[in-house]
């Protein structure tokens, strides 16, 4: 049994790296696995901390390689962290916090709306952020009313691809472990 759980938490991780790393492939705006990872962390690892560790991991080595490969020409040093990656980290804290309640029973209904509110929660923070960073924002109830406006055409593809991971990782789990697994382990 504690050998099936080991392999178990194997793949875990590994899917939780895999969807990561996804992020590095050509995607529409706001079309991630973050939120994904996040609430699939808070689902399946037994150990808590782990539901912080690995996806934050994941998250953490996909923004290095993005922003020193990929957005590199954007940026005049080595970037270890973002702008606004504190903002990201704390919505990210967030959406974990919240799998925990939503998620102690993984079912369709619950994952779904895990993911919804997952989406809503990073678009508050994340377009939060956007409003305090950036200079384009003037400073008061206007420009925070802007910086969310102007942050919903990319809404959707938050919402979208948070159910698109969350299917793809909570589904292809369900397949493996109802492959491979007994279910008495999960």
């Amino acid at each position: 049994m504690k050998e099936k759980l080991g392999i178990q938490n194997i793949v875990i991780v590994g899917m939780i790296l895999v969807v990561a790393f996804s992020r590095l492939m050509i995607h529409i705006p706001n079309f991630s696995p973050i939120a994904a990872m996040g609430l699939f962390g808070a689902a399946y690892f037994s150990k808590k901390y782990l539901a912080f560790v690995i996806p934050f991991m994941g998250l953490f080595l996909s923004n290095l390689f993005l922003n020193n490969v990929i957005y590199a020409q954007y940026f005049d040093r080595f970037m270890l962290f973002g702008p606004s990656d504190l903002y990201v980290y704390g919505a990210f804290a967030i959406v974990i916090l919240l799998g925990f309640g939503l998620l102690k029973k993984v079912n369709l209904v619950n994952v779904i709306g895990a993911s919804l509110v997952a989406s809503i929660v990073f678009f508050l923070i994340t377009n939060f952020s956007s409003f305090i960073a950036l200079p384009v924002y003037p400073k008061n109830i206007g420009g925070l009313i802007s910086a969310y406006v102007a942050g919903i055409p990319f809404f959707k593809y938050t919402i979208l691809g948070d159910l698109v991971f969350v299917g793809v990782l909570f589904g292809g789990f369900a397949l493996i472990r109802n492959t491979y697994f007994s279910k008495s382990i999960a």
